[in-house]
């Protein structure tokens, strides 16, 4: 970030990163302070390119919004008139009588220019990007968030945000037909450098690897688009899991329910871990528990886990628990 002194004030001049090229012609960019001070320009530039930054992203988001509609619309008339939707340069490749069909339709509808665009292949499919790739996902996988609570939907797309972010920062926002082999081998490696000197755990590598591929796959595929994604390949070892160690009877009584070793909790929560401790239940199944799923006026007291509201992990979790012992008390607190 330079700051230099343009006429009597100080302008902040930078490059044009590649990425917002389409929408700005300059390869360079002089950003006006407003001010004489040096000291008060060193403040200001990181808020003003910020600020640059969000004006460009609007215009990108802008006009791939806009290319994106009128290739969709393109499409539809297209299918309208009876015809497959075609690029140019394979309108031009068919046979010589089929495309004079469709120059003589545009010619008989008066030579409308949407018309030409549909059948002609006037309206080109913009790149999809990485980012956009992300957005059109969430339309695309509304079949596997239809059960899920809201909790679980956000827990459910984080990751999913977080490993496109991470590509982007590290190989940058590029059309997916662009993605090369030795792009996501550098993200690999990448994450094999965090794994050697942070001590990154594999599996955080793997999840986002993922995560990444799942996006990218399904938009490739519901989109329809030629293009091979290199992710074949790239997990990293992960070695044997570490065992969980179960807490000893003495530990629990003596610390986890030693006089006052919860009072930094409020009262939900300290029963929330309350059950958890005597049933093993998940924190998050205990939280998001219904009147329904509680039955304690009854011979065996007792919780039926049932996906009421929420998705439940796996078949297995759907199941009847006892309660006894502090956990039969925490939910006779909150029946």
């Amino acid at each position: 970030m330079t700051i230099m002194r343009r006429g009597k004030g100080l302008s902040l001049r930078r490059r044009v990163p590649q990425r917002y090229r389409p929408v700005e012609p300059r390869t360079e960019i002089w950003l006006s302070l407003h001010t004489d001070s040096e000291t008060i320009a060193s403040q200001k530039a990181p808020r003003i390119w910020h600020e640059q930054i969000e004006a460009w992203e609007a215009k990108l988001a802008g006009d791939s919004a806009e290319a994106e509609a009128r290739h969709a619309a393109a499409r539809r008339l297209a299918e309208v008139r009876g015809y497959r939707y075609l690029t140019a340069d394979k309108v031009a490749s068919l046979p010589r009588s089929a495309l004079l069909e469709r120059v003589e339709e545009v010619a008989r509808r008066g030579a409308d220019p949407s018309e030409a665009s549909a059948l002609l292949g006037g309206e080109a499919e913009p790149p999809i990007t990485v980012s956009r790739a992300l957005e059109l996902y969430w339309g695309f996988a509304r079949d596997l968030v239809l059960n899920k609570s809201p909790d679980q939907l956000r827990r459910w797309r984080n990751p999913r945000i977080k490993a496109v972010k991470t590509f982007i920062d590290v190989i940058g926002d590029k059309p997916l037909a662009q993605i090369t082999r030795d792009d996501m081998l550098a993200f690999r490696e990448f994450w094999l450098n965090r794994i050697e000197e942070e001590g990154v755990k594999p599996n955080s590598a793997n999840k986002d690897l993922t995560h990444l591929g799942g996006v990218l796959r399904m938009v490739v595929e519901k989109k329809k688009l030629a293009i091979v994604l290199p992710l074949g390949g790239l997990a990293l070892k992960e070695g044997d899991k570490a065992q969980r160690l179960p807490f000893s009877d003495g530990w629990i009584r003596d610390r986890l329910l030693a006089p006052g070793a919860l009072d930094g909790m409020n009262d939900q929560e300290r029963c929330i871990l309350q059950v958890v401790i005597n049933t093993g239940m998940r924190p998050s199944e205990v939280a998001a528990l219904r009147s329904t799923e509680i039955a304690l006026d009854v011979a065996v007291p007792h919780l039926s886990l049932q996906p009421i509201g929420r998705e439940l992990k796996s078949a297995s979790a759907r199941r009847v628990i006892p309660l006894l012992g502090i956990a039969l008390a925490a939910m006779r607190a909150f029946p």
